[in-house]
């Protein structure tokens, strides 16, 4: 009995999620962890199980999607519900394009080789394994530019709106996408170009009759705005809808891309950074502006096929620049910030999409299909060399536990710290800044025994320690987050020397952290 193609589809998704679960669960037990899943995981612990007000914690973290996308496996186990999530996030991601490929293309060749990327590339498999909020910004990516693409070939406006839904969603995953919307205006005139009744195929000559022409031009004017309120008002009211409800609670417009209680990223990548430029002199390959399209085409060497299947559709070639320009304009401006992973794979799932939207235009299949799979094979041994040679400690860290089974950076001392604070006697009230110190908090097993910031008592514990606290955790001078806590030494001698009944007692010490209790 022959099985039809929906129930292949859903069986092998099934078998991918447990794939991917598998390997997650492997990883996660040789110590692999990232600042991302720990911070949700922190975040998680507190909404369900911390004490005090809590609604800012859950209304204000950031980005709030792939947070609440974890809240479905923390009845399973805390800790590992940013990777169950990222495990089968990644599977629905397969499922959806593999979903779209089918209804396009009759050949099996292009689903196995759709497979095969989802299952072997080193990007594939940090999306479905790390934790991190990467598998919810590829999906809605990729649904945004399949929309854009039906749009083109079914001039029904359905699919523009559904496309501006997509990008909402993807700009509260990632809220750097927003910037997306800036490189719109030659895409949104394409397309208002292409939506007219003309008997030019070209866009330019479209253009030229429209701007020599009264009724067009009106005509013209009219349909750009009218797509530009469809694609852009719907993300740009959510996002300043979700700013207000920031000035509200927290008293500041862009406190949850600005503060490190909203969001793990701010303080990750200054801190990444830092420690490169200090310990890096230079770049074979440096991450400078306009060598970023470069860095994109050798890490994503089937772009260059997308662009040649669409040589002959100008508006479809201004939509795969689109991307390029945004991550050109997000290294200027993000000038000390190095450009993550979910950054190049998007131009993976770009590509992809382009193959299954033009891959049966091509006369001579079977040249098409070796040349396909010789770009797919480079492109996986790129990814590995990408991913090895990473600006991102995080990046560097996964791709080594993936290959040699080694891990470069370990949550040891943070998990020893933890211990010991959950060995406490009784109810410890520990009193502890987890805008640096959340992947301590993360492996406490009982978060009520903490003091965070989150709690009103919070700012009262910080003035007046001995009356509110029994354990105070602070940062050493060696911990590259120093600078980022109030809670350091050179915050105890000054409590010390205001409180002569404040005396500590140190009782465990990791390279990063201290644990004193006070008398």
């Amino acid at each position: 009995m022959r099985l039809s193609k929906s129930l292949w589809l859903l069986l092998t998704t099934l078998l991918l999620t447990v794939y991917y679960l598998y390997c997650a669960m492997y990883l996660n037990h040789m110590g692999y962890a990232n600042n991302e899943s720990l911070f949700y995981v922190e975040k998680a612990k507190i909404v369900f199980e911390g004490i005090g007000s809590r609604l800012k914690v859950m209304g204000l973290t950031a980005p709030i999607f792939p947070f609440y996308a974890t809240f479905v496996f923390t009845a399973i186990d805390y800790n590992t519900a940013p990777i169950l999530a990222s495990a089968v996030g990644t599977a629905l991601l397969f499922n959806v394009m593999a979903n779209t490929l089918v209804k396009r293309l009759q050949d099996d060749f292009y689903l196995i080789a759709l497979l095969l990327v989802f299952v072997l590339h080193p990007g594939i498999l940090y999306l479905a394994c790390s934790g991190k909020s990467m598998y919810l910004q590829m999906i809605f990516f990729f649904l945004f530019f399949l929309n854009i693409f039906k749009f083109y070939t079914s001039n029904t406006t359905f699919h523009v709106s559904i496309a501006s839904i997509c990008l909402v969603v993807l700009v509260f995953c990632e809220y750097k996408f927003i910037w997306l919307t800036l490189f719109f205006l030659p895409l949104v005139l394409s397309i208002s170009i292409h939506s007219l009744n003309l008997s030019e195929k070209e866009s330019i000559f479209r253009l030229f009759s429209s701007f020599n022409n009264p009724s067009l031009r009106r005509k013209l004017i009219n349909k750009t705005f009218a797509l530009y309120v469809i694609i852009f008002l719907l993300p740009l009211a959510s996002v300043l809808i979700y700013k207000m409800l920031n000035l509200t609670h927290a008293a500041d417009l862009n406190y949850f891309i600005e503060s490190p209680y909203a969001t793990w990223s701010v303080l990750a990548e200054k801190i990444n950074y830092n420690v490169l430029a200090e310990n890096t002199t230079r770049h074979l390959l440096p991450e400078a502006s306009m060598i970023i399209s470069l860095r994109v085409l050798l890490f994503c060497p089937l772009m260059m096929m997308a662009i040649y299947l669409f040589r002959h559709r100008t508006y479809q070639i201004l939509t795969l620049f689109t991307p390029l320009a945004f991550v050109e304009f997000l290294r200027i401006k993000y000038d000390k910030v190095y450009l993550t992973h979910q950054y190049y794979l998007m131009f993976v799932i770009l590509s992809l999409l382009c193959v299954i939207f033009r891959a049966d235009t091509v006369k001579e299949q079977k040249s098409f299909k070796i040349i396909l799979g010789l770009f797919l094979a480079v492109q996986l041994y790129t990814g590995y060399m990408f991913m090895s040679n990473s600006y991102i400690d995080e990046e560097r860290n996964f791709v080594s536990a993936l290959t040699t089974r080694k891990l470069e950076m370990k949550q040891d001392e943070n998990m020893d710290m933890a211990s010991y604070i959950n060995s406490l006697p009784g109810n410890p009230h520990v009193l502890i800044d987890d805008a640096v110190a959340y992947p301590v908090t993360a492996y406490v097993s009982h978060i009520q025994s903490l003091i965070l910031p989150y709690q009103d008592e919070f700012l009262s514990a910080i003035e007046s320690p001995r009356h509110y606290a029994g354990y105070i955790v602070v940062a050493t001078d060696k911990n590259p987050a120093n600078g980022y806590t109030q809670l350091t030494n050179k915050y105890l001698q000054i409590i010390q020397n205001s409180d002569s009944g404040f005396t500590l007692e140190k009782k465990y010490e990791t390279p990063n952290w201290i644990l004193y209790a006070i008398n």
